[in-house]
């Protein structure tokens, strides 16, 4: 048995789940989402717009493997379109910064150059401060995709700390050369 597949999830009130043929399809206040399930080997009820519990047909191993899964990305999905899903990265150097103009996020990030970082279509980035970046949307696995996308633009130096790092990750520091 699944663990995390044998519980059902909750749909708040704003949300609403409807599944057309082996499509579910999930609107919520923050967006839309469609996710493909496949019904041959899972059977998905809905509880008066309530409940949502996925249960597979038949016991064996690979859909013991699909099924945490699956009910992992319905829930997922039902947070996205209610709540939806944030991350703060911070810059930490001197000299780094972030500004918003139309839609790219302008980085100075102690190269020569500027580096202009399109934002797709579903990501929100808002610059707080010139040091401090919220990414917000309703899809987590963009959220983050995109969170470590510009956390690569400059990565953490082990030395002196500096870098792209989200709020609160810790950074092993090493110690420096001795005399």
């Amino acid at each position: 048995m699944s663990k995390i597949g044998k519980i059902s999830i909750s749909i708040p009130e704003k949300v609403k789940v409807a599944l057309a043929g082996s499509i579910l399809n999930i609107e919520g206040p923050l967006g839309k989402t469609t996710l493909n399930i496949d019904l041959n080997i899972f059977n998905l009820d809905i509880k008066d717009g309530k409940e949502i519990s996925i249960k597979p047909k038949k016991t064996d191993q690979n859909t013991k493997r699909l099924w945490g899964m699956n009910r992992s990305l319905i829930n997922n999905a039902v947070i996205g379109s209610s709540k939806g899903y944030e991350k703060t990265l911070e810059l930490v150097g001197v000299g780094y910064r972030a500004a918003l103009k139309g839609n790219k996020l302008n980085l100075q990030l102690g190269y020569s150059h500027e580096i202009d970082f399109d934002i797709p279509e579903g990501i929100k980035i808002v610059v707080e401060k010139q040091t401090t970046l919220k990414i917000s949307g309703s899809n987590k696995q963009q959220v983050g995709s995109i969170a470590s996308k510009l956390k690569t633009l400059r990565k953490i130096e082990p030395y002196k700390g500096k870098g792209i790092r989200e709020k609160g990750q810790y950074v092993l520091k090493k110690e420096g050369k001795k005399k």
